[in-house]
């Protein structure tokens, strides 16, 4: 089944505001909140398809993606595309645009209103260069790379065992702090992380001898991956918790893949377009001719006809590149230069001197030829 469009899923408008896409998020939200709908299956997965959807639209960078590339953007996990996050992973981390951790009021609670905060990784930005074949097809790729993962001696808890850790006695096990404060508008009450324990509720007593009692631990990781056909310079792929490990466990962050693409050394990109450009002699431009041009695989066959004109542009249709969204291929444009030689000797010369006094030799271009300009405006615009 084909993924619904993110403005879609939350209702809202390609140009609604962060607050309007904010808004729109917690009414799915609250509507299809599994407290409220205990045991309904689709209720679930329309709050996950929700929370999907406000993680891209919420997210700058990841709605620009999105607006300029759709899914296909997205590719390799943007969002929670790509699977792996849990209705925990949801709450922890959308938890607080309900006004806290706890669920929502009125609905009966939740075990996920502990207010412990979820540890989150580090992403990790890594820079993948792909040549013209590569962006023309899609690429599968590997990457070797040097993380923070779960320490095995602990499990990644830090401490040796389960009866080293005891509670925060700041926080009393709740992760989080609370003050009041006196202002002119009266008592205003904050929360904040525990600065005790970090947010997590529990000390170590007893820390693992590996980590030293942070759960981390640096190793080597070959990570596979797929690109699509159609990217492009500049475009960000995110390979979801394939980033850093977090400490003493909770949600692993995220690769994220910058795409750059290596210089053709005979076609130019503009788009999805490709542009050459094919210089031939000025007896192919009066007789006609047949020629070969580079292609992204091999060469291409051409047909020069007689009489072409200096600056005449073949479009061969669906030459081009793919569109990165699956809509169609770009052309590919040759762009015709006739070569004028610099020096000619004695025969040549005379050749050209009785040609030159010919009537069929004297310049009368059509209105096509006159408008040579607009067209190659309205082409490279």
């Amino acid at each position: 089944m084909a993924k619904r469009d993110y403005y879609e899923v939350l209702g809202v408008d390609k140009n609604a505001s962060a607050d309007e896409i904010k808004k729109a998020y917690r009414k799915m939200a609250i509507k299809y909140h599994p407290d409220k709908n205990p045991g309904d299956s689709e209720a679930e997965e329309k709050f996950k398809e929700a929370a999907e959807a406000y993680d891209v639209l919420s997210n700058q960078d990841k709605k620009a993606r999105y607006d300029q590339f759709g899914h296909a953007g997205m590719n390799g996990g943007g969002g929670f595309s790509g699977g792996g996050f849990s209705m925990d992973d949801i709450f922890s981390q959308f938890g607080d645009i309900f006004g806290g951790f706890g669920g929502f009021s009125g609905f009966g609670g939740s075990s996920r209103g502990s207010g412990r905060r979820t540890n989150r990784g580090s992403d990790i930005r890594i820079r993948v260069k792909l040549d013209l074949k590569e962006v023309a097809k899609g690429a599968e790729k590997k990457v070797k790379i040097t993380k923070n993962v779960s320490c095995s001696a602990c499990d990644g808890k830090g401490a040796k065992s389960q009866s080293d850790f005891k509670t925060c006695d700041t926080c009393r096990g709740t992760g989080h702090v609370t003050r009041v404060t006196q202002t002119i508008l009266g008592a205003m009450q904050t929360s904040s992380v525990c600065p005790t324990c970090n947010g997590d509720g529990k000390i170590i007593t007893n820390p693992c001898s590996v980590c030293s009692g942070s759960g981390l631990v640096k190793k080597s990781e070959e990570i596979s991956f797929k690109i699509p056909a159609g990217v492009a310079t500049g475009m960000q792929l995110t390979v979801q918790g394939k980033g850093n490990a977090a400490r003493r466990g909770g949600i692993n962050g995220d690769l994220l893949v910058v795409i750059e693409e290596e210089e053709h050394p005979e076609l130019q990109r503009d788009g999805n377009d490709l542009i050459y450009s094919l210089f031939i002699s000025i007896p192919e431009a009066i007789l006609g001719s047949d020629a070969e041009i580079p292609y992204i695989e091999g060469k291409l066959k051409i047909k020069i006809e007689p009489g072409t004109q200096s600056g005449k542009i073949l479009r061969l249709r669906g030459k081009g590149l793919p569109d990165v969204n699956g809509y169609g291929s770009g052309d590919l444009l040759v762009y015709i230069q006739i070569w004028t030689p610099k020096k000619v000797d004695k025969s040549e010369k005379e050749l050209l001197e009785k040609l030159k006094n010919s009537t069929n030799f004297k310049p009368s271009p059509n209105k096509e030829d006159k408008n040579f300009f607009d067209r190659m405006r309205k082409i490279f615009s």
